[in-house]
């Protein structure tokens, strides 16, 4: 992937850069990537538009394959890539969902400042280190039989919100309501619930991880009001997915929809783009084992959320109602769903890919909760350890020109490998500790391959969405304490 990709992109507005369909045979639409100039550079580097481009000569494509300035090579798609394919005559597929299946984030806020957990910050971030399980193959701390990880599945988060875990608002401040409609058990392969079954409730490792962060700047002051939010208070972040079911349902579909390209005689470009019609046996599915693996992601999450408001009250003695410990919202950003779209003129049923993209929709949207549809849809891009987070709104542009939807992070710039080798010799976490950020990881080579350094600037990638105008800056958050896996 060294070669720097070479082809032509036309400048057609502020960060927005088309890909025209003549650029290769086979495309059927053109390709439209969100970026500054800068950026460009970055994005060409690695060659992530040639990814672009393929997604394009897809079957059922409507509109442009997009990519957002998060964008960097993935498997099949582009990590930062949306796709909407028609219903009637569209694919779905794994490649561009991707292999973390609801890979998403969760936000807190609390009534609490800097100066109320000061002194208490280090036994705060022990107390979820250990109160919540993290790390490569970590099991969560509670144990179930076959038939409850059969409802969670189906279930999603009201499975255990139901359970006493997570407050009801809960599941109304998250996407979906924290489950997709369509899945079924029985098409999750054996080997996907063995490695699932254990893992639920825990955080893996990566570049998932739990923040105590502070906001340290208001963009929006009326929209952060309805969100809850003001200039010096702390939050809580949340950053993880479908853990090993996820992974393996997507492996287990890549494979097996190789065949659907012949059966079906579909050509595509890149054979990690393999995929099925999204009305054949296999796309449907699919569909259903993805929708699994999503709603175990949703449930991982309320797992979490109720455990992070446990170690709160445990430290600092009050309730978390009292703490005001409330959910802001939490997004997906590897997800296919069935939405409706307008298209020139006309309102379409669409299959939309999302990887490594968050969902955006914009104000009166009756598919967020009715408290924020006056501002729109909050969006939650992470940051990783030294840098920041961010809260955004999704917009009106957004649902005319991307789906509505947006980035999901900073993208990374280096490889795992590159990120260990360049760090020899430094300790990243005495680094932070001079920043002002404690951090607890499972494993010093987890806080080498996820250093700041490896990914993009973070506030630059929310400037272009942000200026583009498919998102909008409502809060700025820096972290102030952090556990890795």
């Amino acid at each position: 992937m060294a070669e720097v990709w070479s082809g032509r992109l036309e400048k057609i507005g502020d960060c927005k850069w088309l890909l025209p369909k003549s650029y290769k045979s086979g495309m059927r639409t053109d390709g439209l990537i969100f970026a500054d100039e800068e950026m460009l550079k970055q994005i060409c580097s690695d060659r992530a538009p040639e990814q672009v481009a393929n997604v394009a000569c897809l079957p059922g494509i409507v509109g442009r394959s997009m990519a957002m300035p998060d964008i960097h090579w993935g498997y099949g798609f582009c990590i930062g890539g949306v796709a909407g394919f028609d219903v009637k005559n569209g694919i779905v597929s794994p490649g561009g969902v991707g292999y973390d299946i609801n890979c998403g984030v969760r936000m807190l806020r609390t009534d609490l400042r800097l100066k109320d957990i000061e002194n208490k910050l280090s036994e705060l971030i022990n107390a979820l280190y250990e109160n919540i399980p993290c790390g490569i193959g970590s099991k969560g701390k509670l144990r179930f039989s076959e038939h409850e990880i059969r409802e969670v599945l189906v279930e999603g988060a009201r499975w255990a919100q139901k359970k006493g875990l997570g407050w009801k608002e809960d599941i109304l401040h998250t996407e979906e309501e924290g489950r997709l409609e369509g899945a079924d058990p029985d098409r999750v392969s054996r080997r996907a619930m063995e490695r699932g079954r254990p893992q639920l409730g825990s955080l893996g490792a990566g570049n998932h991880f739990l923040e105590i962060q502070i906001v340290e700047e208001i963009y929006e002051k009326e929209a952060a009001n309805i969100l809850g939010l003001e200039s010096g208070q702390i939050t809580v972040m949340i950053h993880t997915g479908s853990r090993g079911l996820g992974y393996q349902v997507c492996d287990d579909w890549v494979k097996s929809l190789v065949n659907a390209l012949r059966k079906y005689h579909i050509d595509v470009p890149d054979r990690q783009l393999a995929c099925a019609p999204i009305d054949s046996k296999e796309g449907k599915d699919y569909f259903a084992a993805m929708a699994c693996a999503a709603n175990y992601a949703w449930t991982n999450r309320q797992f979490i959320v109720h455990w992070v408001r446990e170690s709160f009250e445990r430290v600092l003695k009050k309730s978390a109602e009292t703490l005001g410990m409330r959910q802001i919202y939490d997004v997906a950003h590897n997800i296919a769903k069935f939405e409706e779209h307008t298209v020139d003129g006309k309102k379409l049923k669409l299959c939309i890919h999302r990887k490594g993209a968050t969902r955006a929709f914009g104000p009166g949207s009756p598919y967020i909760p009715e408290d924020y549809r006056s501002v729109g849809q909050p969006v939650l891009i992470p940051g990783d350890m030294g840098t920041n987070s961010y809260i955004l709104l999704g917009t009106d542009k957004a649902m005319s020109e991307t789906f509505g939807s947006t980035c999901h992070g900073a993208g990374r710039v280096m490889s795992r490998h590159k990120a260990i080798s360049v760090t020899a010799g430094r300790y990243i976490k005495d680094e932070l500790k001079e920043k002002g950020i404690l951090v607890r990881a499972k494993e010093v080579k987890t806080l080498r391959e996820e250093m700041p350094d490896a990914y993009k600037d973070v506030n630059k990638v929310v400037d272009i969405v942000d200026r583009a105008g498919i998102s909008k800056k409502v809060a700025k958050l820096r972290p102030v304490g952090v556990v890795k896996g």
